[in-house]
């Protein structure tokens, strides 16, 4: 290899080299210059410590090991210092090594050449372990659960945090070993030690005494891998129980003592072969360790198929009941309140006024189409955009209301190509404005959403006020945004012109000056952040503007729930996001699809839509997992009492966990082993049709009185049907409000009785004679028939099933809320809106035998009314609403049935008169 070469690739290196950590400089000093900003810069010192700490004390073990190893390999190998060539046996041609190690050869001492190689090898493994900070510090500082198991008398606090530190230390240990080999190995081929093109190999004794001492170490780690081995037998399945099973524990927990055993004896017999320096006693050790667990590895089928399976469910009984205590405290599911709900109850239009805001907060949008039609009504320009529909409650004129909103955010993609320029992305067009909000239950004339809050900058109908509408952090993807630059920003629209204006808040870090502007231009690998004449002093750069990256830069170990919501909080926007504790090695606790086997809705953060201010508030201090991350960032949490008091009342149960939770529940509600064990009762999500397509039924908020309760409350519900059928079996439901804020029910229905379920009920409703022929009807016409959420409202004991139906053109993007259906007992009814859909439904008494709109009257009758009265009119009217039923005039058929009520409300003499 020519100088000139070897000079251009050490120049090549440099460069790289120093890319890299100028690269790694950059990164730093702009997380120092963000978290300061926010006010944490005590929690980026913590992490930056701990990493550096786990760096420095691996990249040392690991550097050790190979040096060593490699070194030793050096002294052992033959002296041929500049070897070049390699002999086969019987051949006089040469073959050349690999050029770059001839080089070397000739030119670098192979010590440097090995202690080159290991310390760039141990960065890899260091830099491998310092991104599991988080299981090092947890582990340093956790706090117990105050829960033993009883296999081996531990703290649950042990499985969750100390465990999967001694995993990671397990592996680490296991790759050193592997990688100090292949650096032995190296250099023993390198200088003709080891030749691998010979039948069989030759191995030179050196070698094999070197082997004897890395294999040695090899069996110790797998005596260490046995020994935790013995605490994963919590942690594993084998479909009928999760956990210690029977098996286990008369074959496994003594046999991995064994395979601890066996293997350090194995190292012992590796180590005395340094003696011999032969190939025969490692052989001998390998068998010594592997063996044994081969054994056991068949007996456990036996022992299974002859001892356990003839009497599974007496043998494996207190297993069982180990699974379903632990996993309902790990998904928090022990304090499930189970209620019985009979159904026996009888709905009448008076039993429904007296639940009047049950019924006025019944949930006729379904966010799913609404998005479609704010995006129409709503986002103005075309560079705003509503990322989704959220539901939440607020006191309006007195009443406690539901409603749905959604944020305009700003999305510059949407700009036109030729606007997509450096300056409108990124200093002019930096924020959306405002959000859209209305009532679940109403709509105009015209079948649109009636709003409370609409337009730029947003008007409110009902008496919000927001003072500073500004959107510069949400949902959309990130992108940063230079803010009080010598330009002015678009604020919003006005009519035929544009509203400019410069920020207002103390939102991003500063970017002025050279050296700042340099370190965000590498950054960003952005020229026009050094060479732009807009930054001047005053200016500052937002980044990370996207909530969950955001969030999950402060506090990467919460995992954050998929739907975050705004709020209107003193006179601007606030987003608040549910963010979860997890765990997968929760003893005993079944893993869900995700593979995690416990849960805590421990942290709400609030975010400032205007300034990026990220508040971190503890919702569960009970959680032992929480309680040491405060321990670890004690200055990153707030209790919640310090969360600002118009915030607390938009807090919610998370609909993330409460599907989680469902999910689960759904098998470990069977607390009985008997009935776990033969899955007698195994539950399953309710089915519905969206779209034409069947899909698992959502839960959903809404405002409800709980039966036997005297207040009307938020709530997030799902009702529950057997697996594999389609009829109700109970419905879970879960508090949002006040101090029963995460109180969970269970109404748990007769199993003597049919209760229909969402996806009957839809069934029942397409089979509907009149609904069906109208919709028909609509569907031949150009437009397209598309049903909402089927809600089921509990009322009374009885259960009130809702769903609103929207008519879209059918290439059209504005769903219209058309017609409301209701059922009840064997009534299913439609109508223009939700009153006057109740009021045919239960007009003409309790529950009927067959629904109402199919019944026919002979001229002059009126079903349910008693003969012998002059009911001239009430008949007059009731075949007027039968005409008009046929006809789809549904506006006079309202009209008439409420005519026929109040005529039927009349005492007997005002009927005769």
């Amino acid at each position: 290899m020519r100088p000139r070469t070897i000079v251009l690739g050490l120049v090549a290196v440099v460069v790289l080299v120093g890319g890299i950590l100028l690269s790694i400089t950059d990164q730093f000093f702009v997380d120092l210059l963000w978290f300061r900003s926010l006010g944490y810069g005590s929690v980026f010192a913590t992490t930056v410590k701990a990493e550096v700490a786990i760096f420095a004390a691996v990249w040392l073990f690991a550097f050790a090991a190979m040096v060593a190893s490699g070194l030793a390999a050096v002294g052992l190998s033959r002296d041929r210092e500049r070897l070049r060539v390699v002999r086969r046996p019987g051949e006089g041609a040469e073959v050349n090594l690999p050029e770059l190690i001839r080089t070397l050869g000739d030119r670098v001492p192979w010590r440097v050449i090995v202690v080159v190689a290991s310390a760039v090898l141990a960065i890899f493994v260091a830099q491998g372990e310092a991104v599991s900070w988080d299981v090092y510090l947890k582990a340093l500082y956790h706090v117990p659960f105050g829960v033993k198991e009883s296999a081996f008398g531990h703290d649950v606090g042990f499985y969750v945090f100390a465990l999967p530190l001694l995993e990671e230390l397990r592996d680490a240990f296991l790759l050193v070993i592997f990688l100090a080999g292949a650096v032995a190995a190296a250099v023993y081929w390198a200088r003709g030690a080891l030749d691998f093109r010979e039948t069989p190999p030759r191995i030179a004794p050196a070698v094999a005494a070197h082997a004897s001492i890395l294999l040695g170490l090899f069996f110790v780690q797998r005596a260490f891998g046995f020994w935790l081995a013995r605490f994963n037998l919590l942690l594993h399945t084998n479909g009928v129980v999760f956990g210690l099973r029977y098996v286990d524990a008369i074959l496994w927990q003594p046999g991995l003592w064994l395979l601890v055993v066996f293997s350090l004896l194995a190292a012992v017999v590796c180590f005395a072969n340094l003696t011999e320096r032969g190939l025969a006693r490692l052989v001998v050790a390998a068998i010594i360790s592997f063996g044994p667990s081969l054994l056991l590895n068949f007996a456990q089928p036996v022992i299974e198929r002859l001892w356990v399976k003839p009497d599974e469910l007496r043998i494996e009984r207190p297993y069982i009941e180990r699974n379903i205590a632990m996993t309902r405290r790990a998904y928090k599911l022990g304090g499930v309140d189970v209620k019985q709900f009979g159904g026996l109850g009888t709905l009448t239009m008076a039993s429904v006024e007296q639940d009047a805001p049950t019924i006025k907060n019944i949930r006729l949008w379904d966010p799913r189409p609404l998005i479609a039609t704010y995006r129409q009504l709503q986002e103005i320009r075309l560079y705003y955009d509503f990322k989704d529909v959220d539901i939440d409650r607020y006191t309006i004129n007195g009443n406690y209301t539901e409603v749905m909103l959604s944020a305009r955010e700003m999305n510059i993609d949407q700009l036109p190509e030729s606007a997509q320029t450096w300056v409108n992305q990124h200093l002019k067009f930096t924020h959306g404005v405002g959000l859209a909000m209305g009532p679940v239950n109403d709509k105009d004339s015209e079948g649109l959403p009636i709003f409370y809050i609409k337009d730029i900058p947003p008007v409110s109908s009902v008496g919000f006020k927001i003072d500073q509408p500004g959107i510069y952090f949400g949902e959309e993807p990130d992108n940063y945004a230079i803010v009080n630059a010598a330009t002015p920003e678009f604020n919003f629209p006005k009519g035929a012109e544009n509203v400019f204006s410069f920020y207002q808040g103390e939102g991003g870090v500063g970017v002025s000056g050279i050296l700042r502007r340099l370190l965000f231009s590498i950054f960003y690998k952005d020229i026009n952040l050094l060479v732009t004449e807009n930054i001047v002093p005053k200016s500052r750069i937002m980044f990370r503007r996207n909530l969950t990256q955001r969030i999950s830069y402060i506090a990467p170990f919460l995992v954050l729930d998929r739907d975050p919501y705004p709020v209107i909080h003193d006179g601007r926007i606030a987003w608040i996001v549910d963010t979860y504790t997890t765990s997968d090695h929760y003893p005993y606790s079944q893993r869900n699809a995700d593979q995690i086997n416990y849960i805590r809705n421990s942290v709400k953060v609030v975010v400032d839509a205007y300034t990026g201010a990220t508040e971190f508030y503890v919702a569960d201090p009970e959680d032992p997992v929480i309680q040491t991350w405060e321990r670890i960032f004690p200055t990153l949490f707030k209790p919640m009492s310090q969360m600002p008091g118009d915030l607390r009342l938009h807090i919610r149960y998370p609909e993330d966990l409460f599907l989680i939770q469902a999910d689960i529940y759904r098998t470990y509600h069977m607390t009985d082993p008997q009935v776990f064990y033969n899955r007698e009762d195994l539950w399953g999500f309710p089915r519905e049709n969206y779209g034409d397509q069947i899909i698992a039924m959502q839960p959903y908020y809404v405002i409800m009185r709980l039966p036997r309760e005297t207040t009307a409350e938020y709530i997030l519900m799902l009702p529950m049907v057997p697996q594999g059928r389609d009829n109700m079996i109970s419905w879970l439901a879960a508090r949002c409000d006040g101090a029963d804020y995460g109180h969970l029910f269970e109404y748990s229905f007769s199993k003597d009785r049919l209760f229909y379920g969402p996806y009957q009920i839809q069934a029942r409703i397409n089979q509907n004679p009149e609904i069906s022929r109208q919709l028909s009807l609509w569907n031949q016409m150009g437009s397209k028939v598309v049903f909402g959420n089927l809600i089921v409202i509990p009322i009374q004991d009885s259960l009130l099933y809702v769903e609103p139906l929207y008519i879209r053109a059918e290439n059209g993007q504005l769903p219209e809320l058309q017609r409301v259906i209701a059922s009840y007992s064997d009534r299913v009814v439609m109508g223009e809106t939700l009153d006057a859909t109740l009021q045919a439904l239960f007009i003409a008494g309790p529950a009927p035998a067959a629904p109402v709109l199919a019944k026919t009257a002979a001229p002059g009758a009126v079903p349910g009314v008693p003969a012998g009265r002059d009911l001239q009119s009430a008949s007059q009217h009731y075949n007027r609403a039968m005409d008009a039923l046929k006809a789809g005039n549904w506006a006079a058929f309202g009209a008439e049935m409420q005519a026929l009520g109040q005529e039927l409300g009349q005492p007997a003499a005002q009927l005769n008169h």
